[in-house]
């Protein structure tokens, strides 16, 4: 089963998601891929977009398991996304501070992320969090992690029996 969150790092929703999240995903261990897509709301959230890119440079620099440090930190931190925040984060997260910075400065992120709001506007995402559960959005209650990882083991059975 595949549980896709197209998501703003710097909205308090997300943050709040994330906690929700960490709990299910513990619950239901192996049976869930999680995937993480962007979607930056710049117009409620300045420093969203550049959290996007240092994320993503980070995944790209220093690899998968220093992508989900950096996520896990900026998830946590999502009222101090300043250029120094981010950078700082990306170091703690085991890349290159300096690539990041680079990386950064020249926009060379920019068209991941654009990818993922491209791929959440078609998947009709208005807002953050979103959640898609096999390809399905889910409009029910993210916030409560027992209904949350009720609705998860129950696209599983429904996914099982088609």
């Amino acid at each position: 089963m595949t549980l896709v969150e197209y998501g703003d790092f710097e909205c308090p929703f997300c943050a709040r998601a994330y906690l929700v999240r960490q709990v299910v995903l513990a619950e239901l261990d192996r049976s869930v891929r999680f995937v993480f897509r962007n979607f930056p709301v710049q117009q409620l959230h300045r420093n969203a977009m550049a959290a996007a890119e240092a994320a993503e440079s980070v995944a790209a620099n220093a690899g998968e398991a220093a992508y989900w440090k950096m996520h896990g930190m900026l998830c946590e931190n999502h009222d101090a996304l300043e250029i120094d925040d981010l950078l700082t984060y990306a170091e703690a997260a085991g890349a290159d501070a300096q690539r990041v910075a680079a990386d950064l400065a020249s926009g060379a992120m920019r068209p991941r992320v654009e990818r993922d709001i491209e791929l959440g506007t078609g998947a009709g995402v208005r807002v953050t969090p979103t959640f898609l559960i096999n390809g399905r959005r889910f409009d029910g209650d993210w916030m409560d992690a027992d209904a949350f990882a009720e609705a998860l083991r129950e696209a599983a059975e429904l996914r099982a029996v088609h």
